[in-house]
């Protein structure tokens, strides 16, 4: 539990806002963050689809219009960093501008129309930035990540924390529209014949995660959520079955994009697209054969803000780290949740039942997000919770995940029968993660009546299973705090477990 202490009692260093501004092949993007940490949160965040890498491959140039509208981009994002009182602005150029011929002069007006120098990255170390950020944004990655652009595909391997080295091809989406004149079977055989020229990446992919990154594999993936009509529409950590990806990417490349369900989600430059996205991705999982793809919404801009941290803020777990922010900006009194982490710790023991480290991490997480939603109407602060949980901006956690934190805390505040949320939710989190929430729940049930959300008392009154009951140890000065409504809380505990459950005053 020091981690969690530390990240729970330090305060929030922030400071102001940082930004990254991309220059892509296909998009212009400004994203904005509250500050440089270890968990990142967009505070603003705005995209041009400018075409930079549109014909590229054939004409060696970047076209005029093209630069046009990246210029203009870039003189409005200048304005809205400076709004922002942004205090670091990072500017980055990829693929297209490193291969253009006219790619250097473009540079210098970029540079002058955003007032910043611009960092032009090799394919190496694009991969490596993107490779950064899915360490970022996963606990523990292993894997192959592919980050997908309009001019290039960057393949890296990655685990843990270490990086290996990352290769560059020419199987962006424009790049390939281009190469392909338009035609999605010449695409295919251009993906085909290149990515077996890679093969050591794709050997290295057999039975381990493919992590996605880039704009286009998330507009597909988005789609597939809306055809599976899935109830968590947030993308990151989102999980697509290798078997069902393949049915999947060949009905995107066979189908008019215009029958997709939910395409009107998907801006009408990006859609031309899709189909190249998906014939890249399909030869992936056909000649790596992954036993998963993750979505990541983290990528070259997370990694490169992540390479700027020292070394003990990177070892940090980003989903800890993001709980441990909101514990502090949002609790009544943040050590309550750091001292709630400790005492459902000495009860799970006690218990016996065991825990793997997926389970604590969650179970921490939730401690520290306990006390998020008091502000709200007591009667809507269950639900307030679910939603600010469900849908928040964390790292380092997977969908089912998700769904366990909210419940938890959902759970604590509306009471522990599983029929009182949405059965979409419960089916996310699976059954044993429904479980265990509810079984948090309780105990949080009966933290909140002793300590009323205050530092200090918890450590006093220990809960623990000992010879087949629930007990929980008042000293005399709390005990007119064993009344009905607590003793009713550890009924529901116990009935939970199937145990009787006492007070014992000290």
């Amino acid at each position: 539990m020091q981690a969690v202490s530390q990240e729970a009692q330090g305060r929030l260093k922030i400071g102001r806002p940082v930004a990254i501004i991309d220059i892509g092949s296909n998009s212009v993007r400004l994203v904005a963050y509250e500050g440089l940490s270890r968990a990142v949160t967009p505070i603003y965040n705005e995209k041009v689809l400018c075409g930079l890498g549109r014909h590229v491959a054939t004409t060696g140039r970047l076209d005029d219009e093209a630069v046009d509208r990246a210029l203009r981009a870039l003189a409005r994002f200048r304005v809205l960093c400076d709004t922002m009182h942004v205090s670091e602005i990072f500017v980055l150029a990829t693929a297209a501008a490193r291969d253009a011929s006219n790619g250097p002069a473009f540079l210098e007006a970029a540079a002058r129309a955003c007032g910043q120098p611009i960092s032009l990255l090799s394919g190496a170390q694009e991969a490596r930035a993107s490779a950064l950020g899915v360490i970022a944004g996963f606990h523990e990655p292993d894997g192959i990540v592919g980050d997908m652009g309009g001019g290039s595909l960057e393949l890296v391997e990655v685990q843990g924390s270490q990086v290996g080295q990352g290769v560059t091809m020419p199987l962006g989406g424009l790049a390939l529209q281009d190469l392909s004149g338009g035609s999605l079977k010449r695409a295919q055989r251009i993906v085909r014949d290149t990515l077996e020229r890679a093969p050591e990446y794709l050997e290295n992919l057999h039975g381990r995660t493919f992590y996605a990154v880039g704009g286009t594999w998330r507009a597909l993936a988005r789609l597939h959520q809306a055809a599976r009509d899935y109830p968590l529409h947030v993308m990151h950590g989102y999980i697509i079955e290798p078997d069902d990806g393949l049915d999947f990417l060949q009905l995107v490349e066979e189908a008019d994009s215009k029958t997709l369900k939910d395409i009107e989600s998907v801006s009408e430059a990006r859609r031309p697209l899709l189909a190249y996205g998906a014939i890249v991705l399909e030869e992936i999982i056909r000649l790596g054969q992954p036993i998963e793809v993750a979505i990541s919404a983290f990528g070259v801009r997370e990694g490169v803000l992540f390479d700027r941290l020292d070394p003990e803020t990177r070892d940090r777990d980003p989903l800890l780290a993001a709980a441990s922010d909101l514990n502090l900006l949002r609790s009544r009194s943040p050590r309550h949740g750091v001292e709630l982490c400790q005492w459902t710790e000495v009860f799970i023991k006690s218990l016996g039942l065991p825990e793997t480290e997926y389970d604590t991490r969650l179970r921490r997480a939730a401690c520290l997000l306990a006390d998020i939603g008091w502000r709200a109407h007591p009667d809507y602060r269950g639900e307030q919770s679910l939603n600010l949980i469900a849908y928040g901006a964390f790292a380092g956690l997977d969908h089912p995940g998700r769904a366990y934190l909210a419940l938890s805390i959902f759970f604590r505040h509306e009471g522990l029968s599983p029929d009182k949320v949405s059965s979409r939710i419960k089916t996310l989190a699976g059954p044993r993660l429904l479980e265990r929430a509810r079984l948090l729940a309780a105990l949080m049930r009966i933290a909140y009546p002793i300590s009323v959300a205050m530092e200090g008392v918890l450590p006093q009154a220990p809960l623990t299973a000992r010879d087949g009951q629930i007990v929980l140890r008042l000293p005399v000065h709390l005990e007119p705090l064993a009344n009905e409504r607590l003793t009713g809380r550890l009924r529901g505990l116990g009935k939970l477990l199937n145990m009787d459950a006492v007070i014992e005053i000290v």
